[in-house]
């Protein structure tokens, strides 16, 4: 239960981060139907006549002239692979970071959050479909170019910025400008991904990223045929490739009722973190609501969660947490040694934080995460 003192503190901050919505003004010349700034892309193959191969994620769409991909964001024009998707941004607020979620990076700060319309995935459960699922010229998007991001982002005293609501790469050329300038600037830059990219793209965007949160739907090819159209291998491989470059990862499963909660599963799921990444990488078991085209649906029962959780740590996993499920104690951060309180969270809101330098204050074992800026 919260006390009246962590209510009020709570309150608080939710008004203040709904003070900041939106950051732009709700209309302006800038905020029309369509693209506002379109570029080409260096991630397609040109093929014969003028046909091409877009080599940014998995699908590798070929397309003729005047032909979009499956994501509706990149455009064959004249044998030129075009992006639709860069710096006009279909929403733009400021999130607590742990709405990512992100429980080990930069607890209780603010978080510049954007995204462009558009997705490589179909998930049949996405909670953000009325953006995903179209393409720009369907939304009303702003013009925010890279500079004006980060400048932003600042200006709102925000320490990182997120590409986060629909899938980052098919935004992915104003991601990497934004990044850029965010590290030169001194602005943590995050994502939270599906991971259906392709190493090269993403190999150029590591020395950028300060911390991703990367979907892992089920540990099931079927599982991402059926309710994603999408594969799984290579979600595994952008795991693989983020935690090898030594970037800060968490990862989140939504746990939806009899299509990816089997014990068994999410048991292999479970040992394949701690044995091709680590036990320490955090992991989030989210909360399923009926959304989307999987309305029929019941919401997860929270012992189905608590019982993924035990599953984890009975595997190993250093940090399992739960969410969609305010004031629960799997919110909170433990030290793993000592069993020390060390990050006291309701929901999306960070009550009390007893790091000290990223440390345990009792047992002083090391927490993995980013508790501050890079120098």
């Amino acid at each position: 239960m919260l006390t009246r003192r962590d209510f009020l503190r709570v309150a608080a901050k939710g008004a203040l981060c709904l003070s900041f919505l939106p950051l732009l003004p709700r209309r302006s010349s800038a905020q029309d139907l369509g693209w506002t700034s379109p570029i080409r892309s260096p991630y397609y193959i040109p093929l014969e006549g003028e046909a091409v191969q877009c080599t940014l994620c998995p699908r590798g769409c070929v397309l003729e002239h005047g032909e979009r991909g499956h994501c509706e964001v990149r455009e064959n024009r004249h044998g030129e692979l075009w992006t639709l998707a860069y710096a006009n941004p279909c929403a733009l607020h400021i999130d607590p970071i742990e709405k990512k979620p992100f429980f080990h990076v930069l607890p209780g700060a603010d978080c510049l959050s954007y995204a462009t319309a558009g997705c490589n995935f179909d998930c049949l459960f996405c909670q953000n479909w009325q953006i995903s699922q179209t393409s720009p010229d369907k939304t009303r998007n702003l013009r925010v170019s890279p500079e004006k991001m980060v400048s932003l982002a600042k200006g709102y005293r925000c320490p990182a910025i997120a590409a986060t609501y629909t899938e980052p790469t098919v935004f992915f050329e104003y991601n990497l400008e934004v990044a850029r300038i965010a590290k030169d600037q001194g602005v943590l830059f995050t994502f939270h991904s599906n991971g259906f990219i392709n190493p090269e793209p993403l190999q150029a965007l590591l020395p950028y990223l300060g911390a991703a949160c990367v979907d892992l739907k089920a540990f099931s090819s079927s599982f991402y045929r059926r309710m994603s159209n999408g594969e799984l291998e290579p979600v595994l491989e952008t795991l693989k490739a983020i935690h090898g470059r030594g970037v800060h990862l968490e990862v989140v499963n939504l746990v939806i009722p009899k299509e990816n909660d089997d014990p068994g599963m999410i048991r292999d799921m479970c040992s394949w973190i701690k044995e091709e990444l680590a036990p320490w990488v955090p992991l989030h078991f989210s909360r399923f609501f009926p959304m989307y085209k999987l309305r029929s649906l019941p919401p997860t029962p929270v012992r189905t969660l608590e019982r993924a959780r035990e599953i984890a740590l009975e595997v190993g996993l250093q940090y399992v947490y739960l969410g969609n499920v305010p004031g629960h104690p799997a919110e909170n951060t433990h030290c793993p040694r000592c069993g020390e309180l060390l990050i006291q969270r309701r929901g999306f809101f960070v009550l009390e934080n007893r790091l000290r330098g990223g440390s345990c204050p009792r047992c002083g074992k090391r927490i993995e995460g980013v508790w501050g800026m890079p120098s």
